[in-house]
């Protein structure tokens, strides 16, 4: 079989996803693209520009599998004379229904954020097949639906969700967690927290150095490793808590190294998770997988990514409760050092989930 993948924003974890797909599955894979930046213009124009190179193209797909960045109503529209009788599918990375946008965005303070959500909303009726990257993430986005549409002066089209619905399933990410296998390095003698997610304001950065201070503040001793992209507008409490835990930082910041990166996940002994939205969790996936302890919300997807018996030590339901964990951790450092999260996130590596896309690209 002959796929065509179309990603209008390749960049991180849109590009990991494809590049790591089109490796491992047994089919031709092949790509449209454009360069990962200024989302919301791929979001409106870049189904023109990706129609254009799709009629340019001397080779025909079995399938076309879209992201969710892809207005696919347009695509399909542009390239009718090419694409008729191309069965399509769309992946859900996120969607802009049911994500929480920043308060200072321009579209938000001007009223006119819903259009992106539309284009979501009418590419996942488009397509033939949608799949979402978790349980959380299909249910958010279908029960967003029906309250979005009655938004609209009339002819609202609540059925719609309902065709969305049946044509809806879940596709976990699949990711190249074997890539850190070459780096494993031991834990080392102090604890170390980690951050290892995009430095936004939907991940929370408030909280969670907010709880470290006061773990800090009753005494308890912890190194800090902050990583995961940084971009040239973040949070301001970043500059913060560089100042704020000077002493105990060990590592800060982005880094292109991914030797580096891999280390400081198998260095690293606590992750306490604070995000306020996720849809999947791969910095989370990748942590487990190196074996770092896992403090997650219960809330999200995270209870998900975890099996219900884990619940209990690893999901917290408050602030306090979340103090409690970090603290509990610090105090039993050697334990944790030697408990393994590998198992639960080596499921989520291509070379189990390749399979099951092969197969979900064939029913459709």
């Amino acid at each position: 079989m002959n796929i065509l993948l179309i990603e209008p924003y390749f960049t991180g974890s849109h590009k990991q996803w494809a590049v790591g797909f089109a490796n491992h599955s047994r089919y031709d894979i092949r790509f449209l693209t454009m360069k990962g930046q200024f989302w919301k213009w791929r979001m409106h124009g870049g189904a023109v520009t990706m129609a254009r190179e799709f009629n340019n193209l001397t080779w025909r797909p079995d399938l076309i599998l879209a992201t969710d960045m892809l207005d696919l109503s347009t695509f399909l529209a542009l390239t009718k004379s090419k694409s008729h009788g191309i069965p399509t599918a769309i992946y859900f990375h996120e969607n802009q229904l049911s994500y929480p946008w920043s308060p200072k965005d321009r579209d938000i303070q001007k009223n006119r954020d819903t259009h992106y959500g539309f284009i979501n909303y009418t590419s996942a009726l488009t397509a033939d097949q949608v799949f979402f990257n978790s349980e959380f993430h299909m249910d958010s986005f279908l029960d967003a639906l029906p309250r979005f549409l009655r938004h609209f002066p009339d002819y609202r089209e609540l059925d719609s969700v309902d065709v969305i619905r049946d044509k809806s399933r879940i596709l976990h990410l699949g990711m190249d967690l074997r890539q850190f296998d070459n780096h494993r390095i031991d834990h080392g003698d102090a604890p170390i927290i980690l951050w290892n997610h995009r430095w936004e304001y939907d991940k929370n950065p408030n909280d969670f150095f907010g709880v470290l201070e006061k773990v800090r503040e009753y005494g308890y001793d912890f190194n800090l490793a902050v990583m995961g992209e940084n971009f040239s507008q973040y949070p301001d409490i970043f500059l913060d808590a560089h100042k704020s835990f000077e002493r105990q930082i060990v590592q800060w910041g982005y880094t292109d190294s991914f030797t580096d990166y891999a280390q400081w996940l198998w260095k690293a002994d606590i992750l306490p998770v604070t995000s306020n939205q996720e849809f999947f969790g791969a910095s989370v996936m990748e942590a487990m997988y190196c074996d770092t302890w896992p403090i997650l919300p219960n809330r999200l997807t995270y209870p998900e990514l975890l099996p219900p018996e884990q619940h209990r030590d690893h999901i917290y339901s408050d602030d306090q409760d979340l103090f409690n964990k970090i603290t509990w951790a610090i105090e039993n450092h050697e334990q944790i050092k030697s408990t393994h999260f590998h198992p639960i996130a080596k499921p989520f590596d291509w070379e189990s989930m390749a399979p099951m896309y092969d197969n979900a690209m064939e029913q459709v």
